[in-house]
């Protein structure tokens, strides 16, 4: 009998987890270009155009607008002050040539920034940094999407290249730089990448949340009424959690390089900064690897369920048959065909036969009820 918390638990599990298609999609390779060949891998979005927003800040002065002329980046280079130029959409790839040329990136930044699938990382070149990493965002019906996010890293400018998925975990940021809360508008531009990293990690514990509310349920399945749904739902949020391991894994690294580097875009301030943002990716290690020996460890109860399942069923089977066999017993000896049996012509042979296969057979229920066994 499937009871309301279960159908509700059901329900519940029921849910749409990560796509698995935008987890494991194939990459487009392009055999046979030359090394910086500028090609969008990703998916298109539902922008029309690029967007690019800039919040240019120096103390108590903000100044946010919206730039038309991917070429305006240029006039924030070398500025007074720190300038972030945000840009929503990478399907463009012109437009994302424009973007790019205007800040002078190398053509092998160009090329990173357009492939969608890679592996989070930082690498210096000459006058900037660039990084990359992954960002989930996490939507109504707890879908998460995953989103590829490149920062670069100068003197007096930052530049972030998004995939313009809807949303994202920088509005805090934003909203910090014009109230001018706290020490964002105080700090050099490495601050201001600092906080956008720290934005990106903490967003992980909400995802984590959710991905330890969903196996709490699957335990409560689990223990009330695994199914073979249940199996599936828990090999599906292993392979979830193993994608987000190897988004967050190689993070580790990359923001350790930024933390002990000797670049002079990253201040000896922002390094301990760094190093807070470090110990909050490796708790997030620690929570994934916890979550993946749990599903493993849920693999297993799964397993011995179903084995303790069909263990019950047939112990029950065995008991009905022992219960039984003393009376097939005695009906198959009075059903022999001798000629000369002295209880086939008595009057009372036939209830005589029946009151003791019933004695019989309470007896060994008694007796297995006494044992416990049923």
């Amino acid at each position: 009998m499937v009871t309301l918390d279960t159908m509700q638990t059901s329900q519940l599990v029921k849910k749409p987890y990560i796509k698995l298609r935008k987890l494991f999609r194939p990459k487009k390779k392009a055999a046979g270009l030359p090394p910086g060949t500028a090609i969008y891998t990703g998916d298109v979005t539902k922008k029309d155009k690029v967007v690019i927003n800039l919040i240019d800040y120096n103390g108590n002065l903000v100044n946010e607008r919206e730039l038309e002329d991917p070429k305006e980046c240029s006039a924030f280079v070398g500025s007074n002050t720190i300038s972030w130029i945000d840009v929503e959409g990478i399907h463009d790839v012109a437009a994302v040539q424009k973007i790019s040329e205007s800040v002078n990136l190398h053509p092998l930044v160009i090329e990173d920034i357009l492939n969608v699938d890679q592996r989070a990382k930082m690498e210096e070149f000459d006058g900037y940094i660039y990084l990359v990493l992954k960002m989930f965002h996490l939507k109504k019906n707890d879908e998460i999407v995953p989103e590829q996010v490149s920062i670069i890293l100068s003197k007096n400018y930052v530049v972030t290249f998004q995939e313009g998925i809807e949303g994202d975990t920088f509005q805090e940021i934003r909203t910090r730089i014009r109230s001018n809360k706290g020490i964002i508008n105080k700090m050099s531009s490495d601050y201001l990448v600092y906080s956008l990293i720290d934005s990106i990690i903490d967003s992980y514990f909400t995802i984590l949340e959710v991905f330890g509310d969903r196996i709490e349920k699957l335990e409560e399945e689990l223990v009330n009424n695994p199914e073979k749904r249940t199996l599936t739902d828990i090999y599906r949020i292993k392979r979830e959690m193993l994608y987000i391991r190897k988004s967050v894994w190689p993070l580790r690294e990359a923001i350790s390089r930024l933390e002990r580097g000797e670049s002079d875009l990253v201040t000896r301030n922002t390094h301990l900064y760094l190093r807070d943002v470090y110990d909050h990716t490796i708790n997030v290690l620690d929570t994934i690897e916890t979550y993946r020996d749990m599903l493993s460890g849920m693999i297993d109860i799964y397993l011995s369920s179903i084995s303790n399942r069909l263990n019950e069923t047939m112990k029950y089977l065995a008991l009905i048959s022992t219960i039984f066999i003393p009376m097939t017993f005695i009906a198959s000896i009075y059903g022999m065909n001798f000629e000369f049996m002295p209880e086939l012509k008595w009057i009372g042979g036939y209830p005589f036969a029946l009151v003791i296969m019933g004695v019989v057979g309470l007896s060994f229920l008694i007796y297995f009820k006494l044992k416990k066994w049923v």
